[in-house]
């Protein structure tokens, strides 16, 4: 019976020590992780940004779960993905993409995963018939501003970056863009906070806007204003969208006469390496501005994109831009030339997200995801599902497969090729 005792003793004091020591290994492991900066992940191969919504419904009104959430985390962590952009605050989806994160770090501290957070901006009467554009929401905008600063004092390890508007100053967002005064106004609230020790002094602070809007468009965006925002924040977020152009500035987009006689794949390789050519143009249009105004200022993207099914302007009705391989394409050119060159490229987006256009299902807002809401791989990354990273991962219960049964003759069969013109080129 002693010796059983003392036996069951020693047992307890091993088992202890292999704990002490998992634990110790944690600490140890915790660490010796490198505290990057959002200087250091932007415009690094090696940190992969991506704009990231994980709604699965058709309305925002039924908020992801933590779950679901991490369930989204580890997808894109297998891809490679390191740098997530969100979009406000008010809404649960922020602080529980945060949450989810931090469960996944302490489960896994090789888990890595920064964040650009959201904090959306609306001028007085937004999204009213009678928006006031000279004005701003101030109680609501003051609330994302706030939020955003709790979040990013809250998770420190993980907020990298706060975004103050989401094309937030573009004239066309009608329903409720504001002067660039408001957004400069917000991003120096921001910045003293930094100044005075209220927020990490390594947080970057930026607005993420359309290249137009940066100073790459129209003269009426050239104010003295844009120009002190463009020297206040960190670095400029700007997004350029080729395939919307398709049908509003169509310049770039259509066959050449001279390519009359290629195969079909070698066509539309020629219309996708104009179509990043113009997205090209409009980041150097912006960079041109913004050196003038300071000249040292990091450019990254805050989004680019491209829709994989259209019933409206983009498909068969229309420029027929929008399926799975242009796509594709487009994704895997973005990101050859962005990691060229040092530029973050918060490619939109992770996953379609149906609320966007909820009562149109075929909208192409509803599709620039990479993945289907049910988890199926799109065309863009039929690799990735290849060299098996993806194994063994779900998205609603599902496992990772390729659309089109990984057929790639069953969907060039259905991509649309657009008209031919005489002469096409980049404006």
């Amino acid at each position: 019976m002693r010796n059983s005792f003392q036996k069951i003793i020693m047992g307890l004091v091993i088992l202890l020590c292999f704990s002490c020591q998992g634990n110790q290994t944690k600490q140890e492991n915790n660490q010796n992780r490198k505290e990057v900066t959002a200087k250091e992940i932007l415009g690094n191969p090696a940190y992969i940004a991506i704009s990231y919504g994980g709604y699965r419904k058709n309305s925002r009104d039924i908020q992801p779960t933590v779950e679901e959430i991490k369930e989204d985390m580890r997808i894109l962590y297998a891809m490679g993905v390191r740098v997530l952009r969100t979009y406000n605050t008010k809404l649960k989806h922020a602080s529980t993409v945060l949450e989810a994160i931090r469960e996944l770090k302490t489960e896994n501290p090789e888990f890595e995963m920064y964040v650009m957070l959201g904090a959306w901006i609306d001028c007085e009467n937004a999204w009213t018939p009678h928006p006031n554009h000279d004005a701003e929401s101030e109680d609501a905008n003051a609330g994302e501003i706030q939020r955003s600063i709790d979040m990013a004092n809250t998770y420190p390890d993980i907020v990298k970056i706060i975004a103050v508007g989401n094309e937030a100053m573009v004239k066309w967002a009608a329903a409720y863009y504001v002067q660039p005064g408001v957004i400069l106004k917000w991003v120096n609230h921001l910045q003293n906070l930094k100044r005075e020790g209220k927020l990490d002094k390594d947080l970057w602070i930026t607005s993420s806007d359309n290249f137009a809007s940066w100073g790459g468009g129209d003269n009426i965006y050239h104010t003295e204003d844009l120009n002190e925002l463009i020297k206040a924040v960190d670095y400029v977020s700007l997004h350029t969208y080729p395939m919307h152009d398709t049908h509003y500035n169509p310049s770039f987009w259509g066959l050449d006469e001279s390519e009359n006689e290629l195969t079909k794949t070698e066509q539309l390789d020629k219309i996708i390496e104009r179509s990043v050519a113009y997205a090209k143009a409009q980041y150097k249009q912006t960079s041109t501005y913004i050196k003038n105004v300071a000249p040292d200022k990091p450019i990254h993207i805050g989004e680019s994109g491209w829709a994989s099914s259209s019933n409206g302007f983009y498909g068969l009705n229309g420029s027929k831009a929008t399926d799975e391989y242009k796509q594709g394409l487009y994704h895997q050119l973005m990101r050859d030339w962005t990691n060229k060159n040092g530029i973050a490229c918060f490619y939109f987006e992770a996953f379609d997200e149906p609320w966007k256009d909820a009562q149109n299902p075929g909208g192409s807002e509803n599709h620039f995801g990479l993945f289907t809401v049910d988890g199926k791989a799109k065309y863009a990354i039929w690799d990735l599902v290849d060299q098996g990273v993806l194994d063994g991962l779900t998205r609603g219960g599902n496992k990772i497969v390729k659309t089109y049964n990984g057929n790639k003759k069953s969907l060039i069969k259905e991509v649309e090729l657009p008209e031919i013109k005489k002469a096409v080129g980049v404006n």
